[in-house]
């Protein structure tokens, strides 16, 4: 048990904390009411402290596990804990309950009361003496898992790397739907945590055989985001699927393919497990028997059968009854069966079909920018033609808002016969959110990198929702990108794929601003400079007087081709124009102002270049960088 005790504490990671907790006749806690930080010097004391202990005879499990549940919550309760931290309790024994509370139900129900499902409780047996059947209830009860060492192996082998494991949960929560007419019989597909080396695994059965797929959705947490992933899988392909089960036994009756196997295997485990946990007499015979009755059809060995080899042909036949005394040993790998349950029938979460609307104030194509101004009733476009590497400051409110938005250019031969010597369009899009914590998008026409303090990596060809407290990613597959910040500013991020593309064509995006609301009054950028301030249409005379266009002269002024904006003071030509946007699914009419938008924009386009990817320019003329 000490050897087993030393190689968890040095497993422990510097930015832990951790105390030991000692049970025999007596509780003994090694740091009072509370829990250290991982030094050198600690573990060295901790290390001395565990050589030092002697078995003092007796062993209270119950008075051990309130200590340490005690000194745990009021840790949490009175310390402002990582919200990436995960908190738990190993627990090691040798031996049985024999003083304070020695009733095993008793035990089990003191635990889950002072655990309250706030963390997760690991149990490790060591020898002959411990009762094995408590042990795997207490963790399986607490989202924990169980080992079982003999006296005479090598615990600090067997338990070299399982710190590690359990202290890094991945993911929690977690859950797979398939749509409820397409299967049944869907074996456990909740999951309280993923951690780190472990696996997941769920089975069913295909309801709709002609179907050539099977739509997925996983739900997924993790301490700061919520994860929604989709896709369709393909199914019964011959070529990628081939469930042709082992050769059949001797007497002809071939076997069951090996996932229909998988699925019999998964549900039997559950079945030991609920059987485990039942309080309930007549419960626990039904679950006997219906896995007992399942493992003699698929040919598995559990508590409550044998298999029996016949020595001269060494094949199988058919397992025989025999009742011996009941424990899910053996019945699969304890990592994952101790942990998690069926997510209960009927709750599915819809799918979330709303849409956000997208305004017309964009930037695509090669790229064509297009300003929206709603109460005018018109709208105004430009051009940048920029070099391929050049990042473009499209928004730039980072002392108020928190937010910057920048584009990258990539290159590509200009059309035959144009005008242009090149093409430019946005190879990437990045977002970075610094309110109220910092978060940073980088996205690609193939994946898209978030960056909150964790690194998710996400592509594009998946339809996925990544939320946290001020932030969604929704991505609808090889399609678009939508980001929400705080609910009051939204980008919308077109994907443009090309199956055979010209050789002046690439994979792009487009640039769309949905919801400005949360922008401030100073925010600028090509985009964000106009998101605030109007710009007045003039009708431009042959003796260059001017005259402000009312709403109602605007559709009489279109067949002028050449018109004059006022924009903060500056007097711009502009000529009539019509522009595509929405990969062309809508016609824009607009006022094209020439030569990069000169003086449209304040400054020139040398102005809206940035250092990198992450510049975040606050206000026109300067430039921050984080």
């Amino acid at each position: 048990t000490k050897e087993a005790l030393f190689t968890i504490l040095q497993d422990l990671r510097p930015e832990d904390h951790f105390n030991i907790i000692g049970f025999s006749n007596r509780i003994k806690v090694w740091q009072q009411d509370r829990l250290v930080p991982v030094t050198p010097n600690n573990i060295r004391d901790a290390k001395k402290y565990i050589h030092n202990m002697s078995p003092t005879g007796g062993t209270n499990i119950n008075g051990a596990l309130q200590t340490g549940a005690k000194l745990l919550n009021d840790y949490i309760a009175q310390n402002d804990i990582d919200a990436r931290s995960v908190s738990l309790i190993i627990f090691l024994t040798d031996g049985r309950p024999t003083v304070g509370e020695t009733q095993s139900s008793k035990i089990l129900s003191n635990t889950k009361d002072a655990i309250r499902d706030k963390f997760c409780l690991f149990t490790i047996g060591i020898g002959n003496d411990v009762d094995h059947r408590l042990l795997e209830r207490m963790a399986l009860e607490n989202c924990g898992m169980t080992r079982h060492f003999q006296e005479d192996e090598d615990a600090a082998s067997h338990l070299k790397g399982f710190y590690d494991e359990i202290g890094t949960p991945l993911l929690s929560d977690i859950r797979v739907d398939y749509p409820e007419d397409n299967v049944e019989q869907v074996t456990q597909n909740f999951f309280p945590n993923y951690f780190n080396g472990s696996e997941i695994i769920i089975a069913g059965k295909l309801i709709n055989r002609t179907s050539d797929s099977l739509h997925v959705e996983v739900t997924a947490s993790n301490s700061k985001k919520y994860i929604l992933l989709k896709t369709d899988v393909a199914i019964d392909l011959p070529s990628r699927n081939d469930i042709r089960g082992v050769p059949g036994l001797e007497d002809g009756k071939g076997d069951k393919n090996y996932i229909e196997r998988a699925w019999s295997y998964l549900t039997i485990k559950e079945l030991l497990n609920s059987r485990l946990k039942s309080d309930d007499n007549q419960e626990k015979d039904y679950l006997m028997e219906k896995a007992k009755s399942m493992a003699l059809t698929y040919n598995f060995v559990t508590p409550f059968t044998v298999l029996k080899m016949r020595e001269a042909g060494l094949h199988s036949e058919p397992p025989q009854e025999e009742f011996i005394s009941p424990s899910t040993d053996g019945i699969g790998e304890k990592l994952q069966s101790l942990q998690g349950h069926k997510a209960p029938p009927g709750i599915r979460r819809q799918q979330d079909k709303q849409r956000i609307k997208i305004s017309k104030t964009s930037a695509d194509g090669d790229p064509h920018f297009v300003i929206d101004f709603p109460s005018s009733k018109f709208s105004i476009c430009f051009n940048i033609d920029g070099e391929p590497g050049d990042i473009l400051r499209l928004v730039s409110d980072h002392k108020e808002s928190g937010v910057t938005v920048n584009g990258q250019l990539i290159g590509a031969p200009a059309p035959p016969n144009g005008h242009k010597k090149h093409r430019t369009y946005f190879s990437t899009i990045t977002i970075l959110s610094n309110k109220p914590e910092r978060s940073y998008l980088e996205i690609t026409p193939k994946r898209i990198i978030l960056d909150d303090g964790e690194r998710l990596l996400l592509s594009c060809d998946r339809s996925a929702i990544v939320r946290s407290s001020s932030l969604e990613v929704s991505i609808s597959a090889n399609s678009n990108i939508t980001v929400t910040i705080r609910d009051t500013i939204s980008f919308v991020i077109l994907i443009h794929h090309y199956k055979k593309p010209a050789p002046y064509q690439r994979d792009h995006l487009g640039f769309y601003i949905s919801n400005s609301k949360g922008l401030s009054s100073v925010s600028h950028g090509l985009l964000g400079q106009f998101l605030n301030h109007e710009v007045k249409l003039l009708q431009e005379s042959l003796n260059t007087s001017h005259q402000q266009v009312g709403q109602n002269q605007t559709e009489a002024l279109q067949p002028n081709p050449t018109n004059t904006l006022k924009v903060k003071g500056r007097l711009v030509p502009v000529v009539w124009k019509q522009r595509r946007i929405y990969n062309g699914q809508q016609e824009v009419d607009c006022w094209f102002a020439k030569n990069n938008a000169d003086k449209l924009i304040d400054g020139s386009y040398k102005d809206y270049l940035a250092s990198h990817p992450f510049d975040t320019g606050n206000r026109f003329g300067t430039i921050n960088s984080l």
